[in-house]
């Protein structure tokens, strides 16, 4: 699986990989807050076999490069994902799929550059806007319960701040313990300051999503705790051509919680893609 880099509009290198069939449908995979492209485990091999994948260390995140500022500015966030569909000279066809903090980031780039290069939009566990007031951006119990301890430079609180999560990443169950230690230790490795930053910013994406000409599908958990599920429906309620996939008791990571019916539903949706583009 190739490990790439490419530079942003601003300077950052941001890093992604490369795995499945050079000729599949890109499907861009955009990590939350405090993660890494390593976060979606055995899910992104499962997705391999039909999609050409992309997973991208978001800026501040994985071996991405960390800038001191700019995380509060949408358009650098739109320019990290313009910069690695242009490396891939894709300019058509692709799937974007958010999880958490990532449909934040996907957001953003759909209102800096529209969908020309965007067949169709996966929000899972989701939200598109950020900020104090903003519609469709409750944060979660868990998260709240983390704050401010999540972004302590000392280790002892931060460890013990982000120890409030349990396991709401990634469900239960004694078989999603590595899961629940890697997502553990990307929130640990990336910087305090970048953990910091990307909540001390307002976007209100509302009117990107009521303009989407594209599907979209919203996977939420309805005991999700760290982004509420008001935040998906907020999300369906919104986009004209949105569905909406509500997993009754799931939480968070869905993509860990049942990977099959994940991988399962991602690649339904990308099959309804062609029908839906011949019939517009």
């Amino acid at each position: 699986m190739p490990i790439r880099d490419v530079v942003s509009a601003d300077g950052t290198t941001i890093v992604y990989r490369v795995s499945g069939p050079p000729g599949a449908r890109p499907l861009v995979l955009l990590h939350g807050w405090s993660a890494d492209l390593r976060c979606w485990g055995a899910a992104a091999d499962d997705l391999a076999a039909r999609f050409r994948v992309i997973a991208v260390d978001l800026r501040g995140h994985g071996y991405s490069d960390a800038p001191a500022t700019g995380y509060d500015n949408p358009k650098n966030w739109a320019a990290d994902i313009a910069a690695v569909l242009a490396a891939e000279s894709i300019r058509s066809g692709a799937v974007l799929l958010g999880w958490s903090y990532g449909g934040i980031v996907l957001s953003d780039y759909l209102a800096a550059y529209g969908t020309d290069a965007v067949a169709g939009v996966i929000y899972t566990g989701s939200m598109a806007n950020i900020g104090p007031g903003v519609p469709g951006a409750a944060t979660g119990s868990l998260m709240q319960e983390a704050i401010p301890g999540v972004f302590e430079e000392s280790a002892g609180r931060a460890i013990r701040a982000f120890g409030a999560f349990g396991n709401a990443n990634t469900g239960p169950g004694a078989d999603k313990g590595p899961d629940a230690q890697r997502l553990f230790g990307a929130g640990l490795a990336t910087a305090p300051a970048v953990r910091k930053a990307l909540f001390y910013r307002t976007v209100d994406n509302t009117e990107t999503l009521r303009m989407l000409d594209v599907p979209v599908l919203v996977l939420h958990g309805t005991a999700d705790r760290i982004v509420p599920i008001e935040n998906g429906r907020y999300i369906v309620d919104t986009v004209p051509t949105a569905r909406a996939s509500f997993w009754d008791g799931a939480q968070h990571g869905l993509f860990i919680e049942d990977r099959p019916r994940f991988v399962a539903e991602v690649n339904a949706f990308a099959a309804d893609l062609r029908s839906f583009a011949s019939a517009v």
